[in-house]
């Protein structure tokens, strides 16, 4: 497994942008498929992004397509998100995942400790 560790969030203003960024400790973070989750109060826990285990893979949730954009870096052991053009509805703790492949994104083995992101309207 591999331990993940969030940075990036803050507040923002509404039509703004962060990059979110997902530190892993392993050598075997390269073999690894990442991706995003995010969780709202009251709302369910929701997938945002996700990349193949060499990047040439990438999946998004509709809400997020043309906005968001997750990359992954093995030299350096993080993958990214940038968000852009956020509003007050993508408000929530950010969490990175990992999972050894894309197929199995829905039950990742290892997750980081979020990152709180807020956008003011």
């Amino acid at each position: 497994q591999v331990q993940l560790v969030e940075s990036g969030g803050g507040l923002v203003q509404a039509g703004g942008s962060l990059r979110l960024s997902c530190a892993a400790s392993g050598r075997a973070f390269r073999t690894y498929a990442m991706g995003w989750f995010r969780h709202a109060p009251g709302k369910e826990c929701e997938f945002v992004a996700a990349i193949s285990w060499g990047g040439s893979k990438t999946y998004y949730a509709d809400s997020m397509k043309g906005r968001f954009t997750i990359s992954k870096d093995n030299a350096d052991n993080t993958v990214y998100l940038q968000m852009n053009s956020l509003q007050p509805e993508d408000t929530a703790v950010y969490y990175c995942a990992a999972s050894s492949s894309i197929a199995t994104m829905e039950a990742p083995t290892s997750w980081g400790q979020g990152t709180q992101v807020t956008v003011s309207s």
